[in-house]
C-alpha cells in the first residue's frame, strides 16, 4: 500500500523499568499522515506485525497530533519514569536527487539517458538532472544543489565525478559510467564500474568453452589493478587459471600478445580483453588478437561489446537501465543513513553479445537454453 503524504514512520520505544517488579509494555507510537488513517493493515504490516506482540502495546498518533500537548505529554511521563526513549525510521522521503551527467552528444548522450531513466524509475523522489560540460562552473552547482537541499548526488561520467568531488562533503555521492578512477576519488564514493565483474565474464566462458582451464590477460595496472584483484579470486572459484601480464604502453602489450600466441594451447587456453586504453588498442592490438585468434583456435572474450562485431567470441555490457536502477538504490540507501561501501564496483547489471560464427569456427555449439540468454547476436541476422 502506498501512502500519499507521508511515508516515514517514527517509533518512539519506551521501555519498562527494571525496578519494577512486574515490567511495563514497551510502547510503539506509530507517526502516520492523516490520508493513511483508512489503511490501518497496511501500518500493522509494516511494523511486521509487531501490534500483536505480547507486551507491546501500539499509540498511535497523527501528524496534527505533533502539535498538540498528546506527544508532549507521552515523552514527559517516560522521562519522568526514567524510561529510555529510541527513535527509529522506515521507508522515508530522501528529499531530491541530482543527478550530473556529461554533456556530450550521441552515442553517448543515449546511453547515459538509459541510465537516467532507470534511476527515476526506481528513485522514489524528485531526480533533478544537470548537463556537466568540459568548463563547469563548480560554485554554481554547489549554490544550485543547496537551493534545492539535495544531500545525495548520481555522478555520472567523468565530467559528472569531477563535478561531484568539488561539492561540500555533506553530500553523499554515488558515481556511475566509468570504467576506472583516480585513487583520490575512489577513497571518497561508491562507484559503478562499468567494467563487467570478472566473476561473470568466468561463468559464461565456462559454460560456453568448458574445456578451457587457463585465461590470459594483459593488463595496465594504473587502470586495473582493482580489477585483476578481483579476477584472480573469480578464478579460483570457478577452476581457472588466471595468467596476468602487466603491460605501461601499447608497444610492451603487443609484445606480451605474440608470446601468448606462440605458446598458447588452443584447447585448454582463452585470451580476455578488459577495458584497458594502455593494452588493447583497437588499431593494432584488436586486429592482430583477432587474427591470431581465429588462425590458432584460442577463444577471446571482451569486456567491450563492439568486440563481438569485430569477431571475439563473447562479450558482457551494461544493461543501462538495471544501472540505473541499481545507482538508485544505492543513493537511497546513502540518504537514508546506510553506510556504503567505499570504492570501485565492477558491473553486475550486464547484457550478453555471442559471436556465432566465430562460435562455429571454434567447434563450440550452445545449447538452447544458453542461446536464449544472449541479448545480441552477431553477425546481425
Amino acid at each position: 500500500m502506498k501512502f500519499v503524504i507521508f511515508r516515514l514512520l517514527l517509533t518512539v520505544f519506551l521501555a519498562g523499568s527494571t525496578l519494577q517488579a512486574q515490567a511495563e509494555p514497551t510502547r510503539i507510537a506509530v507517526i502516520y499522515a492523516e490520508a493513511d488513517d483508512s489503511y490501518p493493515s497496511a501500518i500493522t504490516g509494516l511494523l511486521g506485525g509487531i501490534g500483536n506482540t505480547p507486551g507491546v502495546e501500539i499509540i498511535r498518533l497523527s501528524l496534527k497530533d505533533l502539535d498538540s500537548p498528546r506527544l508532549s505529554q507521552m515523552l514527559l511521563a517516560a522521562t519522568q519514569r526514567g524510561d529510555p526513549i529510541r527513535l527509529a525510521a522506515a521507508g522515508g522521503t530522501i528529499g531530491p536527487i541530482a543527478v550530473l551527467y556529461p554533456d556530450i552528444g550521441e552515442p553517448y548522450r543515449s546511453i547515459f539517458s538509459k541510465i537516467i531513466e532507470g534511476i527515476e524509475e526506481s528513485a522514489q523522489a524528485k531526480v533533478t538532472s544537470y548537463a556537466v560540460g568540459n568548463n563547469f562552473n563548480a560554485q554554481a552547482i554547489s549554490g544550485e544543489l543547496k537551493r534545492q537541499d539535495i544531500r545525495v548526488v548520481i555522478a555520472l561520467g567523468r565530467n559528472g565525478l569531477l563535478a561531484a568531488s568539488a561539492l561540500d562533503k555533506d553530500i553523499g555521492v554515488v558515481a556511475g559510467g566509468v570504467v576506472s578512477v583516480p585513487e583520490a576519488n575512489v577513497r571518497n564514493n561508491a562507484i559503478l564500474s562499468l567494467a563487467p565483474d570478472p566473476a561473470l565474464l568466468f561463468s559464461q566462458l565456462k559454460e560456453l568453452s568448458p574445456k578451457t582451464h587457463r585465461i590470459f590477460v594483459v593488463y595496465d595496472p594504473r587502470q586495473n589493478a582493482w580489477l585483476i584483484k578481483l579476477a584472480k579470486e573469480a578464478a579460483r572459484n570457478h577452476g581457472f587459471e588466471l595468467v596476468a601480464h602487466e603491460a605501461g604502453d601499447l608497444k610492451s602489450a603487443l609484445g606480451i600478445y605474440q608470446a601468448i600466441f606462440a605458446s598458447a594451447d588452443a584447447k585448454h587456453d582463452a585470451l580476455w580483453l578488459p577495458q584497458d586504453s594502455a593494452t588493447v588498442d583497437e588499431s593494432l592490438v584488436l586486429p592482430l588478437v583477432l587474427q591470431e585468434s581465429w588462425s590458432k583456435g584460442i577463444p577471446v572474450f571482451s569486456s567491450n561489446v563492439s568486440h563481438v562485431r569485430r569477431g571475439a567470441l563473447f562479450a558482457l555490457y551494461p544493461n543501462n537501465l538495471e544501472l540505473g536502477r541499481n545507482l538508485a538504490s544505492s543513493a537511497i540507501g546513502m540518504a537514508n543513513g546506510n553506510p556504503a561501501v567505499r570504492g570501485v564496483l565492477p558491473l553486475r547489471n550486464v547484457l550478453t553479445a555471442f559471436n556465432t560464427r566465430t562460435a562455429s569456427h571454434l567447434g563450440l555449439a550452445p545449447s538452447p537454453a544458453q542461446q536464449r540468454g544472449f541479448n545480441l547476436l552477431f553477425p546481425e541476422q
